[in-house]
């Protein structure tokens, strides 16, 4: 993956083991149950992969001021990989203090950031609602270092998954970038159907790396005006509910876009689409 910017913010902080510490201290917010939608997504598409290894090491990348999201991230994947373990990572010491009393057998708590201070190569770092608060050209970068440290493709498998993007307080809109250990593979929509009115309400919830580029001329905004026209046709499917809507307006889109899913994501109010397809111009 080739980076446009490889400068990384550091802070003044270090690892109790003297490393410096990659990152910047985040606002921190976080509500339970906020990150559901991409967790059920982790678990249908890397669920499998997670089962496969002895060492099935995910990190809950700056889970903030409450350690919810890294618990509730554990029992999520739990229920696809038994042997699944934790590892929320925070820069803010004193997040970790508070998250220590959480702690327990494949859930642990530690100080860092984008160095990601553990000793294994992870098979999954999610990183939400991260990412906003950074200038978008810094987003390349910290890409190619979290990448980087995922577990490496190995004997057919496709290696680690970095899952990046952000969402509302409660969870109920979501978009978010899937790289893999060569960089950027897909990008994912996923709402609350009866709370949208039309897709391109998702645009503010776009990642950083994205919601810059939703103008003319850019390829996710050309995407979103095509699916509002989607959503627009499928008007009669209303009547039977606004799945129906979306999954006709989802099946319509695959006519000029790459969408790598199906029915079964696409009922679940979600739609994947090849990164390239929406990767900024310049």
């Amino acid at each position: 993956m080739t980076s446009r910017a490889t400068a990384l913010p550091h802070s003044r902080l270090r690892s109790s083991g003297g490393t410096p510490i990659v990152g910047t201290v985040t606002r921190g917010t976080t509500n339970p149950n906020r990150l559901r939608r991409m967790d059920r997504w982790i678990a249908a598409t890397h669920g499998a992969a997670l089962r496969r290894s002895a060492d099935a090491v995910a990190v809950d990348l700056g889970y903030g001021a409450a350690p919810w999201t890294a618990v509730e991230l554990l029992g999520r994947l739990r229920t696809v990989a038994p042997r699944a373990r934790v590892v929320g990572v925070e820069i803010e010491p004193a997040r970790v203090a508070a998250a220590r009393p959480y702690e327990r057998e494949g859930l642990v708590f530690r100080h860092g950031g984008f160095e990601i201070p553990i000793p294994q190569r992870p098979l999954l770092v999610r990183a939400a609602n991260v990412l906003r608060q950074y200038d978008e050209d810094e987003v390349a970068g910290v890409w190619e270092r979290l990448c980087a440290r995922l577990a490496p493709r190995a004997n057919g498998s496709g290696g680690g998954l970095l899952v990046e993007g952000t969402c509302d307080e409660i969870g109920r809109r979501h978009v978010w970038v899937a790289l893999g250990p060569e960089g950027p593979r897909t990008v994912t929509f996923a709402t609350r159907l009866g709370s949208l009115e039309r897709p391109s309400d998702l645009a503010e919830r776009l990642p950083k790396a994205l919601i810059h580029r939703n103008v003319p001329g850019e390829p996710v905004h050309a995407f979103l005006r095509d699916f509002d026209r989607a959503w627009a046709a499928a008007a009669p499917y209303a009547s039977y509910g606004a799945r129906q809507r979306w999954m006709r307006a989802v099946r319509d889109l695959t006519a000029d876009w790459p969408v790598t899913d199906g029915p079964v994501r696409w009922r679940q109010g979600e739609v994947t689409v090849r990164w390239a397809a929406l990767a900024p111009r310049f």
